[in-house]
């Protein structure tokens, strides 16, 4: 796939002074890979929006000693570098404001990652949030959610272990480098995470727990997953910053109560107070966050689809797509894409879910387009 490579570029860009995530999405969007960007002439970086002393850090050969540098370091370590571009690039993540170039991995991640759901809270929970925080990510786990979290102390580290306990995967995104485990009590869990999913971090190798760092995490935990949990939380719990940053990428938000009058319950109960959906089993957590989980009521026949249609049905990979993926695939124009979701969306095909994502809720009947041989079914793009 050509991983180490474009890693190598990507981690020479993401060095260059003034050269941030949000820039390295407009590079990418502009060129498609990060080897055309060093390739590229002034006059079409510039075009890109890039300013002037960007450009010249770009066209300046930059030395990629470290670049090379970090690659050893991580396979040393046995980590994979996933980047912006490629096909194990989580879904989520590539289509926020400021996705980073380069993912560090311990575990794997999986397509079924895109079915995920964050549980957060306080890191000085009670023990019924611990209980409730374990309960929820073992019942969403046991029914195949991926359960997402950032490894601390309290409600983190309850998810995670909740999720083991229910035999599922989960993910955790680390505020460090990949190669330290923060806090250390919990070595055995991020050991215990990376066999049953994986440990993620933007961060480079060696990177140490900073304060700083945990705001910047919480939009992974909020990117990576369809829907965040609140479980315990006061009101200045970082696990606001994770609901607010959901809500600013379209994810749903949901909170457990609590005991009232409580400092530790006041966040959470803010949360539901400004309409986050309150839920108190995986079941309900499923049934907001995955409404496609649900069997639909039985519907009247419905006609073949047309070509178009048969087209943008046949670009569905996963369970859940956003639409920038399904005008990639299809090879339609973005106005007939959107134009023909919604068609399909009221003959009852696709159901619109927030941030512009999509599910598929049946098959075409034989002999449509998407059904036939070789007609209205796009190849899926190489990745870049």
């Amino acid at each position: 796939m050509g991983t180490s490579r474009h890693a190598r570029y990507w981690l020479t860009l993401r060095s260059l002074e003034g050269l941030g995530d949000v820039a390295c999405r407009k590079l990418f969007e502009a060129f498609g890979s990060p080897a055309e960007v060093f390739r590229a002439p002034r006059e079409r970086l510039a075009r890109a929006g890039l300013p002037a002393a960007a450009i010249a850090r770009i066209v300046g050969s930059p030395r990629r000693d470290e670049a090379d540098a970090e690659v050893a370091r991580a396979a040393a370590l046995g980590v994979d570098l996933v980047c912006l571009g490629d096909e194990r690039y989580p879904t989520g993540l590539r289509f926020i404001h400021d996705p980073p170039p380069v993912l560090y991995v311990r575990g794997g991640l999986e397509p079924g990652d895109v079915e995920a759901v964050a549980v957060v809270g306080s890191r000085s929970a009670s023990a019924y949030g611990v209980a409730v925080a374990e309960r929820l990510a073992r019942e969403l786990a046991a029914s195949g959610v991926t359960v997402v979290s950032g490894l601390a102390l309290g409600i983190d580290g309850a998810a995670h272990r909740g999720a083991l306990a229910g035999g599922g995967r989960t993910l955790a995104v680390l505020g460090c480098g990949i190669d330290r485990v923060y806090p250390r009590r919990h070595g055995r869990l991020a050991e215990q995470v990376a066999a049953g999913g994986a440990l993620v971090s933007e961060l480079p190798i060696g990177t140490p727990p900073d304060a700083r760092n945990f705001p910047r995490r919480n939009r992974l935990v909020a990117g990576l997953s369809l829907g965040v949990v609140v479980v315990e939380a006061s009101e200045k719990s970082g696990s606001l910053i994770t609901a607010r940053l959901a809500l600013e990428q379209g994810r749903e938000v949901l909170a457990v109560p609590g005991e009232a009058g409580l400092e530790r319950t006041r966040g959470t109960h803010r949360l539901i107070r400004q309409g986050a959906r309150l839920v108190e089993s995986g079941a309900e957590v499923i049934a907001d966050v995955l409404p496609w989980r649900t069997p639909p009521p039985p519907r009247a026949p419905v006609p073949a689809v047309s070509e178009e249609q048969g087209r943008v049905l046949a670009a569905f990979a996963a369970t859940v797509e956003h639409v920038d993926r399904l005008i990639e695939r299809s090879r339609l124009a973005p106005g007939r894409v959107l134009e023909t979701l919604l068609q399909l969306e009221l003959a009852g095909w696709v159901r619109r879910h927030a941030g512009m994502l999509f599910s598929r809720e049946k098959s075409p009947p034989p002999g449509s387009p998407s059904q036939s041989s070789g007609r209205g079914t796009p190849s899926t793009p190489a990745s870049g």
